[in-house]
């Protein structure tokens, strides 16, 4: 194994050992603090452009499922077709596995999609160091020797790419052409999340960097689903419901997005809306609201969440480093949800018309189902 360092834009250094592609990358330093879904999480869009720290230090114990393609042209248990992390840093990974649904080993992975990977290092005190200074830029080194030259950081990363949010990330990973997404209508029919509607219900879902879980969430309930570019001029076509799905990076690099969903807000036809994650920023500026970025982000399986005016509280699945300032909601806009840990905004709602969003993940995938529910009171909207 190749000597691998971390280095951080602080000058911070981690050095371990590489067990993924041997290469050398850049990107924004994040944690997770969940224990498990690390297939999930690197195939999940809204990672690009970062180096994901998982804080749960066993890593590949269960290996890596099938990576192919099924139903609909979905993946079988990704998020997405590929891996969008820059890189994967963990405390101690497994190199031996064991689970019934496998295929190959993550290392394996990795190294056939180019991704690399760090192992040995304290990454307990690499999440101390983000959550006292905040998220930062980092730059991962493979290489023979130890030496570490902290001081040709400041020339290791392109100018394109020294500052996360000058990116336009959403276009990187957003579908390129309109896809069309139509359920078994069979299968559909026998499962207990069918919706009985008189014609098909036609949702146009803007894709930031949708996982397909929420696709998936969406066909199983009987719902055709049109999957567009993130900015793909979706008022021209005749739907019954507008989806905005999760994506990465900063919402002020989706003007474009934004002023589609404007239009859509200002349509004397009123049809209902839901955004999750990246959708719920997007949703809240096209109402006139502002958003900010959080000092080290949400990226966990354990979020506790309140349903604003009512003393419910869901155990969420998150990943996002932006936030909706809700203070600044016009008046016929109102929060939904509200983060028990910091107080950050988690939802909004429209006070009479069916439009509203979540900052978390319902379709929670990989973690705890419990707020599921929100994709059947978008059905029930669409009549």
């Amino acid at each position: 194994m190749k000597i691998a360092r971390l280095i951080l834009e602080d000058g911070s250094q981690f050095v371990g050992w590489s067990f993924g592609y041997d290469t050398n990358t850049v990107g924004e330093v994040v944690f997770n603090t969940a224990m498990t879904g690390y297939p999930e999480s690197l195939t999940d869009p809204s990672y690009a452009g970062q180096i994901l720290v998982t804080t749960y230090p066993l890593i590949g114990n269960y290996g890596v499922p099938d990576t192919g393609l099924g139903e609909n042209g979905l993946p079988l248990f990704m998020e997405s077709e590929k891996i969008h992390a820059k890189a994967l840093v963990v405390a101690d990974y497994s190199e031996t596995y064991s689970h019934w649904n496998a295929r190959e080993s993550l290392a394996s992975w990795l190294k056939r999609e180019k991704i690399p990977a760090i192992t040995g290092i304290d990454t307990r005190r690499l999440t101390k160091v983000l959550r006292e200074s905040g998220v930062m830029m980092g730059k991962i080194e493979i290489s023979e020797e130890l030496r570490v030259k902290s001081e040709e950081f400041a020339t290791a990363f392109p100018e394109s790419e020294k500052d996360y949010g000058s990116v336009n990330w959403v276009e990187k990973v957003s579908c390129k052409e309109v896809i069309t997404y139509r359920p078994d209508m069979k299968a559909a029919a026998n499962s207990s999340l069918f919706t009985l509607h008189s014609s098909l219900p036609r949702v146009v879902l803007v894709d930031c960097g949708v996982k397909a879980n929420i696709i998936r969430c969406l066909i199983k309930r009987g719902i055709e689903v049109v999957r567009v570019p993130w900015d793909y001029d979706f008022n021209q076509l005749e739907f019954d419901g507008l989806f905005l799905a999760n994506g990465p990076g900063d919402p002020e690099q989706c003007s474009k997005t934004v002023a589609n969903i404007q239009t859509f807000l200002n349509n004397e036809k009123v049809r209902p809306c839901m955004g999750i994650c990246l959708g719920n920023q997007l949703l809240a500026k096209a109402a006139g609201a502002k958003t900010y970025k959080l000092k080290y982000g949400h990226r966990s399986h354990n979020q506790p969440v309140q349903k604003v005016g009512t003393t419910q509280c869901f155990i969420t699945s998150q990943n996002h480093g932006y936030a909706v300032d809700d203070s600044t909601l016009p008046s016929n806009w109102e929060p939904l949800f509200v983060n028990m840990n910091d107080g950050s905004n988690e939802g909004i709602r429209h006070k009479t018309n069916p439009w509203m969003s979540a900052q978390f993940h319902p379709e929670a995938c990989s973690g705890p189902v419990d707020t599921e529910f929100l994709f059947d009171e978008f059905v029930k909207m669409l009549g």
